[in-house]
């Protein structure tokens, strides 16, 4: 794109120029370079979309899931041509390495693999005579309209979390990608046109809250998959079940790690430092607090300074680079402010990533990798969600007391342990508030054949993404009670 093109929705098969008056700017956050425009959608273009994907689905939802999937098939074929030149986008538009948006764009197409399997994963079940010559069964059929409006931090992945799932069931579906990097998704609309899927079965419609309202309210459409913040999550929840829909909402987090006197120090620092500090801390399952018990303190705080330190700040795109900007200077702004609190509430900052100077990008939005030591367990730091590169400690004598605190906090949406011992592995797992689990892992990110897990203020909702609750998500069940006559007076 050149820094004057607009992007397009892609409605009914058609790429299409949005009756938008309201334009944003979509930036490099490592340079600050404008790479294009991105139309503020009106709510009719949601409308226009939603009643294409209605009508497409009258004769989607006919064709057999084994012709469903072959467009899959297609799709999963055409993003593996064309990984190298997304994941540069992702790169380019969101801020990350390139190593990371690799990572991200083959978490997307092993969700495609998993939809493959759609014949096998949607099928139902039945009992024969529950009574004399009645049989009874139940069978999966989808829901309709779909909509999925997704974050800035992974315009790859998440996307694909809903998607495939929900066409593959026999769904229509809109996809509302984050107003801050929505050049990802422009780019797999452009393969996902080259399948062939018929006209109005995948919509596109760029845009900010007045697409997400419209989207909310709009009666054709039946459910609505979100990932942001909590605030917003609960939002769209609330709204979406007012209008009669189902809604899967994944919030925020303040991700637990313990580290016991017994873990591997040096294993545990370099996992916990790419948990932290990767993709610039912007990540759901990024850990913020890291807690060490009795003798784990000193090791641990002096090795994850060091890694902090050391770790190489730039432009994603080149090589070597660890960890790249944050999305905004807003967002930049706004984590600086949250290190100025923490120091304020008697934290030390035992690494300080404000205001750094990175060579050649002076422009960029970047924070250091920053460790606040010593942080106050009762203080707002230790509660509110910082989504960028910094990593609070604190300690305690024992792994009961960790835990407590753990639970006692308003997210679950990951905790994790390291430790040697098989004992203390199973009563973190055991105890722990928690939807996804990590022993030794600094990331518990599910492969796409699991759930998406999430607990407390991280998820709204009873199913998750991704997997078997995916399937339970975009279809609804029929339940068929039959008795004919008595067929053996015909033999």
């Amino acid at each position: 794109m050149t820094p004057n093109q607009t992007l397009s929705n892609y409605i009914n098969g058609e790429w299409c120029d949005p009756n938008a008056t309201e334009f944003l700017t979509i930036s490099n956050p490592a340079t600050a370079d404008i790479l294009g425009k991105v139309p503020l959608s009106p709510a009719s273009e949601v409308d226009r979309a939603a009643q294409a994907a209605a009508k497409a689905f009258k004769t989607w939802r006919r064709v057999p899931a084994t012709d469903r999937v072959q467009y899959l098939f297609k799709l999963k074929v055409l993003l593996d041509e064309n990984f190298e030149e997304i994941s540069q986008t992702i790169t380019q538009e969101c801020g990350k390495t390139l190593a990371e948006a690799r990572g991200e764009m083959r978490r997307a197409i092993e969700n495609v693999e998993v939809a493959c399997g759609i014949p096998i994963l949607m099928q139902g079940y039945n009992s024969e005579d529950i009574a004399k010559g009645i049989d009874e069964m139940m069978i999966r059929q989808p829901l309709g309209v779909t909509a999925m409006i997704t974050p800035f931090n992974f315009p790859g992945m998440i996307p694909f979390w809903f998607m495939p799932y929900a066409i593959a069931c026999g769904n229509t579906c809109i996809i509302k990608p984050s107003e801050r990097v929505p050049l990802t998704m422009q780019k797999v609309f452009h393969l996902l046109e080259q399948t062939g899927l018929p006209n109005g079965v995948v919509n596109l419609v760029n845009g900010a809250k007045a697409v997400v309202d419209a989207i909310l309210e709009h009666p054709a459409i039946r459910s609505v998959s979100f990932v942001g913040s909590t605030p917003i999550a609960k939002y769209v929840y609330t709204q979406a079940a007012a209008n009669g829909k189902r809604a899967q909402c994944q919030g925020g987090a303040k991700n637990p790690v313990i580290v016991l006197p017994d873990a591997d120090i040096e294993m545990t620092t370099r996992i916990m430092a790419d948990s932290a500090f990767g993709c610039a801390g912007q990540r759901c399952l990024a850990a913020s607090i890291a807690i060490t018990i009795g003798d784990a303190q000193k090791p641990f705080t002096d090795s994850i300074a060091e890694a902090a330190r050391s770790r190489k700040v730039g432009y994603g795109l080149e090589s070597g680079t660890q960890m790249g900007p944050v999305i905004t200077a807003q967002s930049k702004a706004r984590i600086e402010r949250l290190i100025q609190q923490g120091e304020a509430e008697g934290a030390t900052v035992l690494v300080d990533g404000r205001q750094p100077e990175i060579s050649g990008y002076e422009n960029g939005y970047f924070v250091r990798p920053t460790i606040l030591q010593d942080v106050n367990p009762a203080g707002e730091i230790a509660r509110t969600e910082i989504f960028g590169p910094v990593l609070s400690l604190m300690h305690f004598e024992t792994i009961d007391q960790a835990i407590t605190l753990i639970n006692s906090g308003q997210y679950g949406n990951m905790a994790c342990l390291f430790t040697s011992s098989g004992a203390a592995a199973r009563k973190f797992r055991y105890e722990a508030e928690a939807g996804n689990i990590g022993i030794n892992i600094g990331v518990a990110a599910p492969m796409a054949f699991f759930p998406f897990s999430g607990w407390k203020e991280s998820f709204f909702g009873d199913l998750h993404g991704q997997g078997h609750q995916a399937i339970e998500f975009f279809t609804q069940t029929k339940v068929v009670i039959e008795r004919w006559q008595d067929w053996t007076r015909q033999f």
